[in-house]
């Protein structure tokens, strides 16, 4: 799952990137005195999280003198397309730190390396299967996933004890139904039961439409990527349609803010609760006036289940690395247990590795983290995590349409003609 961009796009970023590619070592990926260098680009951007990622690069350094690791610093908001110029330039990082959802297209197009020889039985035995799925890719594995992030209800606790609705918990959710009567109910004069920010809708739609039994995305008998709006693809959609448009209990403005531009309306009352990654408790402990009392809940469940689907942070090795091997023992000291604990930590997310998830420091009732780590057997690949075409699908078909129909502007019958007829062709012309 990506982290949420926070940061401008630049383009000075990524000429920096690409220059400092160029500069680390010879053809060969050695030092004049035969030393390995290794290049790790991280997209770690929380002070907590860079300073994990540095400290663990400098205790591998010292280890590990004949095979040395420079730290190479990342954007969420330009990785892709800097990842694809690096590509194409033939100077990638060897050792790259991405999302399972950006993969797909690298990992056909032969940039990133089957990692199924090299990967330690440990590493492999460690993480669940579920997640392992996440950057399968054809017949190969082309990254580890190491961090995901459950989307959570933030809920004002004041607000939420005095309507008297039940408090939800990991296992008795609410269901969607009661959810909107819920939201309904702590709406009053100048407050909102709940506020959706979904500048980005895609992602939420998606992982959330699992728990009420969609998929949107399924194979046909050739293999092939389709989509088809089901019924159960209309239960997420049309709770937030509902709540926005015919009971007035979802904001109505912040449909087109990211997570972090609802915070303020939140600690002022304005909304309820906010549906958000759970990373975002950070921000919320770092922002949240004095004595403001919040909880954090599950999101609701329906015929699916308490299911969402993610998209893990990941970690890669370039094809074109000429140490491939030893990029991957990096990768295995980055992920041993302990290591892993201080990058969750680091980011707010939850680890995959499971003797990681496990931790008595990831499962405390402080801040939340039980009920996040109590979501992890719930967590399902994206429903799109393989499909070729889906960035194209997203950014041209999905995100329009899904903003049209949340604020109103479009029925269901149009959102699904457009999501699935423009969506399918979409998606053909990278399956010929």
């Amino acid at each position: 799952m990506r982290a949420p961009a926070r940061r401008a796009a630049s383009a000075v970023a990524v000429l920096a990137l690409l220059l400092t590619g160029c500069s680390a070592g010879g053809d060969d990926g050695r030092d004049a005195d035969g030393t390995i260098r290794l290049r790790f680009q991280s997209l770690a951007w929380q002070k907590e999280s860079v300073d994990a990622n540095k400290h663990l690069v400098k205790e591998w350094n010292a280890a590990h003198p004949d095979v040395q690791v420079d730290y190479v610093q990342g954007s969420w908001d330009s990785v892709h397309d800097q990842l694809l110029t690096s590509f194409e330039g033939g100077e990638a990082p060897d050792v790259i730190h991405d999302a399972s959802d950006d993969l797909a297209d690298f990992a056909y197009g032969g940039y990133l390396a089957d990692l199924r020889p090299l990967l330690p039985d440990r590493l492999k035995a460690d993480i669940p299967e579920q997640s392992w799925r996440t950057t399968t890719f054809g017949e190969g594995i082309h990254g580890v996933p190491f961090l995901q992030e459950p989307r959570v209800l933030i809920a004002n606790t004041e607000l939420l004890k005095a309507s008297g609705a039940r408090i939800p918990t990991p296992e008795h959710p609410w269901s969607w139904e009661e959810f909107r009567q819920v939201t309904d109910e702590l709406t009053g004069k100048g407050r909102y039961g709940v506020a959706w920010p979904l500048k980005e809708p895609v992602s939420v739609t998606l992982n959330l439409g699992l728990s009420g039994g969609g998929q949107l995305f399924h194979r046909d008998d050739d293999g092939k990527a389709v989509l088809r709006f089901e019924q159960g693809d209309g239960v997420v959609t049309g709770t937030i349609r509902d709540q926005v448009n015919t009971d007035g209990s979802a904001a109505r403005g912040a449909l087109g803010m990211g997570g972090s531009d609802a915070l303020p309306g939140f600690f002022g009352g304005k909304y309820a609760m906010l549906p958000l990654g759970f990373s975002y408790r950070q921000q919320i402990i770092q922002q949240a006036p004095k004595g403001f009392d919040w909880t954090v809940l599950p999101m609701p469940a329906g015929a699916g289940g308490a299911v969402q689907g993610v998209s893990p942070q990941t970690l890669s090795v370039a094809e074109e690395s000429p140490h491939k091997k030893e990029a991957v023992a990096f990768i295995d000291f980055l992920l041993r247990p302990p290591n892993m604990v201080r990058l969750a930590r680091g980011d707010w997310m939850l680890p995959t590795g499971t003797e990681a998830l496990a931790d008595p420091s990831l499962r405390g009732s402080e801040h939340g983290w039980a009920v996040g780590t109590a979501l992890a057997q719930g967590l399902r690949p994206a429903p799109a995590q393989s499909v070729r075409g889906y960035p194209e699908w997203k950014d041209k078909v999905a995100t329009p349409a899904l903003q049209e129909y949340y604020s109103g502007a479009i029925d269901t019958d149009e959102l699904r003609k457009r999501l699935v007829d423009d969506g399918n062709r979409v998606l053909a012309r990278y399956q010929r």
